[in-house]
């Protein structure tokens, strides 16, 4: 035991550390983001896939836009629909993810308004004429109307600026100032709101607020039920939406009333559900609930609005239903980040918290599980820091792969068996600290084995790693093999040119000062293997032979830094008066040969195949796409956390198969507004261009040019389009560009 004290120590106060951010003494951004990433894995892993039969999105889709004209429209079509719904359809309950919050001018009635109050008040013709008209050209009366005396739920939306406003009329409280006077409950607050026409909330059976809550990553995993405005509290759309359809079941009609319930321990009270009806809804602290989301998107059963008004939906998908009109089309911008797809609409988030209250299936964050979870953390922490220290390698690895998987396995029971969430990511990283700090131990206390490693390996491999593999010498091998890398190829641009301007001392000098900082980067920063230097080009790859799982975001980040490092030397370079130095970078990730290979004369350890092939074509089409870097499809789909825009999708000779082609733009972290709005229209605009929508695709490159006038890829796709307009590409075009050369 004295031997191990040191190591046991070292657990002991790891375990503390976890212990500590469990129990909320302080907290770390990036475990919180690790225990969202466990959550969406569980989310997804354990959805049904299927909505709530009951539940009916009625969408406006493009076909809608297509048939109807554009949004909005007029309030007298939208009564239509409110008729035909209930009155030949059936429906049970109707919301709208809408918010109703300008009058319709669009008939033309305030113009005779206006006409009938001053020049042709005493026309006696006129008036009779518009006192006949006015009433069927009262759009807004119209859907007030159709509204009155039925389930119709409306929605609202709540604003925390300073400046917010407070537009028309939101409903009445559900609950008064003093529910919360006694338990203290941080319900999210707002200050100013944007509600509906006095006339449509009057007739409705009711209304509630839109607003869900995002997650520091722009993800929507939660909704609150309650929102407190001047001190009162507000229902949300989805709690407004059962309400309504629990009065459809009761013998009275009335909604059932709202009633927090509260759990109370020695010095402690916590929200912990809302009662509504014969319902319990789980609720945390901020009377937040947890989406529980069915499936991907489209998991529950939408109709086009176009098809319903012109009656070509079968009754029965409708009769009895609660039906919820909301929209999937782009141009609405009702989508949103969720844990189950990045784009998802948001009505139909709308739609699972709904069928999620009705059907009794939610997941709780009762309070309980603070406590729970800083026990568990004390057992397994101690557990492993005690056995740990004292076994060998491999046992250590058995025991806490053991220790990882009785905590997942717990933590699945809890949430499949018992819906309840319970953090997982403290405890995996504990095991991981605890057994990876310990496995660092043994490494600094066998120096022996690694010098006997250096000494047979050092002169046969490339010496950068050397150390690494020395870490753990039975591990690997120059034998070659195959293995999933990342591939990266750099080249200067115009180097004929940056040759004939430079006496060959400075040409020198310019080049050991561009590679030397580009193999830093890449050697030192982002831990890649750098192959070989083919001139003024560079060849690298990550994960071999030192295992990354995170080779292709390595490579990609390292790419990134390196575009950033030109104008580090640009700087340099210009203070000399020596050209401009600029380069492109191409990545492919997939199966290679890696090895020991080559002839008697020279081997090397280096890397072989089909993808080393088309990562330096990738690289070699940087220059025609006016990017500085491009990587394929299978680089970016191992890549989660930087944000990629899509530049085409491309044939070269040789190959069959078309490959899709990035270029990384940043960290998603880093992301701002503006790009992701960019990108936003980029994607559509290429969507309209693989459309051969020409029209589409040039109104979506003019602003796009207007916004980074700089990016000579929307300047390539204008000029392609001109010539497809000239010459229209054949039939069957598949939107893919073939280059016959290498």
């Amino acid at each position: 035991m004295k031997r191990h004290f040191a190591r046991i120590l070292i657990g002991l106060a790891i375990t503390l550390l976890f212990v500590a951010h469990a129990g909320r003494a302080f907290q770390f951004d990036l475990i919180d983001r690790f225990d969202s990433i466990i959550y969406d894995s569980r989310l997804r892993l354990t959805m049904p896939g299927r909505g709530d039969a009951r539940v009916v999105i009625l969408d406006i889709d493009e076909k809608s836009l297509g048939e109807l004209g554009r949004w909005p429209w007029s309030r007298n079509v939208v009564a239509k629909l409110v008729d035909k719904l209930f009155d030949e359809y059936g429906v049970a309950v109707l919301a709208f993810d809408i918010v109703w919050a300008e009058p319709d001018n669009s008939s033309g009635m305030e113009v005779l308004d206006a006409l009938a109050k001053s020049e042709l008040k005493d026309t006696g013709g006129f008036q009779s004429v518009y006192r006949r008209l006015r009433g069927g050209l009262d759009y807004d009366g119209q859907l007030a109307a159709s509204i009155k005396g039925r389930p119709v739920v409306l929605g609202h939306y709540f604003s925390s600026e300073e400046s917010a406003i407070r537009a028309n009329a939101i409903p009445a409280p559900v609950l008064p100032k003093e529910s919360f006077a006694v338990h203290d409950a941080p319900v999210t607050h707002w200050v100013g709101y944007t509600g509906n026409l006095p006339d449509y909330l009057a007739n409705a059976a009711g209304a509630g607020f839109l607003n869900p809550i995002t997650d520091v990553d722009g993800v929507v995993r939660r909704v609150p039920l309650l929102a407190e405005l001047d001190g009162d509290y507000h229902e949300a759309f989805a709690l407004a939406v059962v309400r309504a359809w629990l009065a459809g079941e009761s013998a009275d009609r009335r909604p059932p009333p709202v009633e927090p319930h509260f759990e109370s321990a020695i010095g402690y009270a916590r929200l912990e559900s809302i009662a509504v009806g014969p319902l319990i809804v789980p609720v945390d602290e901020n009377a937040a609930a947890l989406v529980p989301y069915a499936g991907p998107r489209f998991s529950f059963d939408y109709l086009s609005l176009a098809d319903v008004l012109a009656g070509r939906v079968k009754p029965d998908r409708l009769k009895g239903k609660l039906a919820i009109v909301g929209t999937t089309a782009p141009g609405l911008l009702d989508l949103r980040s969720t844990p189950v797809e990045r784009v998802y609409p948001g009505v139909e988030a709308h739609a699972n918290l709904i069928a999620g209250m009705l059907g009794g299936r939610m997941k709780q964050t009762p309070g309980f599980v603070v406590g729970a979870e800083v026990v568990l953390l004390l057992i397994v922490g101690t557990a492993l820091s005690l056995l740990i220290a004292s076994l060998s390698a491999l046992w250590a690895t058995v025991a806490a792969a053991t220790a990882l998987v009785l905590s997942a396995g717990f933590d699945v029971f809890v949430w499949d068996r018992l819906d309840t969430v319970l953090p997982l990511a403290n405890a995996i990283l504990m095991i991981a600290a605890i057994y990876i700090l310990n496995m660092a131990y043994g490494y600094f206390v066998e120096t022996r084995s690694k010098r006997q490693f250096t000494e047979l390996f050092g002169q046969y491999v490339p010496p950068e790693l050397v150390d690494r593999m020395a870490a753990d010498p039975r591990k690997y091998s120059m034998q070659p093999k195959a293995a999933e890398l990342t591939i990266l190829f750099s080249d200067v641009r115009g180097f004929t040119g940056i040759s004939e301007a430079l006496n060959p001392e400075d040409l020198r000098e310019y080049i050991n000062d561009y590679l030397t900082d580009m193999s830093g980067i890449i050697r030192g920063r982002y831990r890649g293997t750098l192959d070989k230097y083919i001139g003024d080009a560079i060849m690298a790859f990550w994960g071999a032979p030192v295992e990354d799982p995170q080779h292709a975001r390595n490579g990609v980040l390292a790419a990134l830094h390196m575009q950033k490092e030109c104008e580090v030397l640009n700087a340099k370079f210009a203070a000399r008066g020596w050209p401009e130095l600029r380069i492109g970078v191409g990545l492919n990730t997939g199966s290679v040969r890696v090895g020991d290979m080559g002839s008697q004369v020279r081997r090397a350890y280096t890397v072989m195949g089909d993808v080393v092939n088309v990562a330096s074509r990738i690289e070699g089409r940087t220059k025609y796409y006016g990017v500085g870097i491009l990587v394929g499809e299978a680089t970016r789909n191992a890549v989660n956390d930087v944000t990629f825009l899509e530049v085409d999708r491309i044939r070269v000779k040789g190959k069959d198969a078309a490959v899709s082609i990035f270029e990384p733009i940043c960290l998603e972290s880093e992301t701002g507004g503006e790009v992701r709005e960019e990108l936003r229209l980029w994607n559509q605009t290429l969507d309209a261009y693989r459309e051969r929508l020409w029209d589409r695709a040039d109104e979506g490159l003019a602003k796009l040019r207007r916004m980074s006038p700089e990016r000579g890829l929307y300047a390539l796709y204008a000029e392609r389009i001109a010539g497809f307009r000239r010459t229209p590409p054949p039939e069957g075009w598949d939107g893919v560009t073939v280059f016959d050369e290498k």
